[in-house]
């Protein structure tokens, strides 16, 4: 029988605070979107949908037996308080699409969120992180490397208007990528969850303006700790002082410049030995950033090493998101941060059909019938 605690639940691994997010006051705007005539825009399908999350949210109708109601969750509330009325519906869906059909296993064309890797290459050799595995960083691993500006255009145009969420960050630190703030600047305004993870070393002024003109949605900054030398201990070859005046000048240039954005800033660290309590970061960080989170820890850096376990429940990843690395390689995960699942390699790959490949469906079966033991390293890995 499998042991609760060996099992990392990637969807409620996330713990925020500073949400001021109330179902409450966005009642009545779920309720108008229910009232509504359908949304041009949508299919029936999708209008149907739209109808369908309103109503679970509101706590007016149940799902199928045995399935968890889809919910908004205070920080999804804060999301939606820097929507005008007319992008909510387009919110909802992605969400419903991201919370509910990871859970009940549906597939439609596209992946509620695609995370895209402008760079593998990172400045830190976080203690927690596979950039701690040599065999991964050394340059003749062929790993390492940026994205081309071109691929990167090729991949926005496939997904806009198809999907919502686009998280720039994977194995490496986006920022050092040379054309972030070209990429930035072409993928802005196409996507309601346009999201980037970043360590905020290379945060300059040029980098806070192209964020800012790009109408990202989220801007995460991972930090675990809030004195030294715990940060650098942790994030190593990090400098705590740089980090927080980097992140000083974004806040700045937000309130001076771009008033109206609707960005939302974020402190995330890992729940690791060492890593401040989630009080002692919110004491340090609220001032700087809108919202503070630590996420549970998850053994990924070792993940070729560790031996086969017992976990026979499906990954819910195989639903939720594609990975595209700076080479065009598809990847179904980030914890398999060699490619050994690689689903495809191209330098125009096509979202779509990778998503519903024969190889992405004969995983996911795999894992529906309990057989990701005859996978690596999903034999080997705890997240479902």
């Amino acid at each position: 029988m499998e042991n609760a605690t060996d099992v990392y639940r990637k969807q409620n691994s996330f713990h925020a605070t500073n949400c001021s997010g109330s179902l409450e006051e966005t009642r009545p705007r779920l309720e108008k979107v229910l009232r509504e005539d359908p949304q041009a825009y949508f299919s029936d399908g999708q209008n149907n949908l739209l109808k369908t999350a309103c109503k679970e949210a509101l706590g007016l109708t149940a799902p199928e037996k045995g399935f968890t109601p889809f919910q908004l969750h205070p920080f999804n509330l804060d999301e939606i308080d820097r929507l005008p009325d007319a992008e909510l519906p387009r919110y909802l869906l992605y969400r419903y699409r991201y919370d509910v059909y990871p859970a009940r296993r549906i597939l439609d064309d596209y992946p509620p969120c695609v995370q895209i890797e402008p760079s593998s290459i990172c400045n830190y050799r976080c203690v927690f992180c596979y950039q701690v595995d040599e065999a991964f960083t050394d340059k003749s691993s062929g790993m390492m490397g940026s994205m081309s500006l071109e691929m990167f255009k090729s991949l926005i145009d496939r997904l806009e208007g198809r999907c919502e969420a686009v998280t720039l960050a994977s194995r490496g630190e986006p920022l050092i990528c040379p054309d972030i703030e070209a990429m930035l600047d072409y993928a802005g305004g196409k996507f309601l969850a346009l999201k980037i993870n970043t360590n905020a070393w290379f945060l300059d002024e040029a980098k806070c303006h192209a964020i800012l003109r790009a109408d990202v949605g989220s801007l995460v900054f991972s930090a675990d700790a809030v004195s030294e030398p715990a940060y650098s201990q942790l994030r190593v070859n990090g400098n705590l002082e740089r980090v927080y005046k980097n992140i000083r000048r974004f806040r700045e240039i937000r309130a001076r410049h771009y008033p109206k954005s609707r960005v939302i800033t974020r402190v995330s660290g890992v729940r690791y030995p060492k890593a401040d309590s989630l009080q002692a970061m919110k004491t340090f960080w609220a001032e700087m950033v809108d919202q503070v989170a630590l996420v549970e820890y998850n053994p990924w850096e070792n993940i070729y090493e560790r031996p086969a376990n017992d976990i026979s429940e499906a990954c819910s990843d195989l639903w939720r998101r594609l990975f595209i690395w700076w080479d065009g390689t598809a990847n179904p995960c980030d914890s398999d941060y060699k490619s050994t699942l690689k689903m495809a390699q191209s330098e125009a790959p096509d979202v779509r059909e990778i998503w519903r490949s024969e190889a992405y469906e004969a995983l996911r079966r795999d894992h529906l019938v309990g057989a990701r033991k005859n996978r690596t390293p999903c034999n080997s890995c705890q997240t479902v």
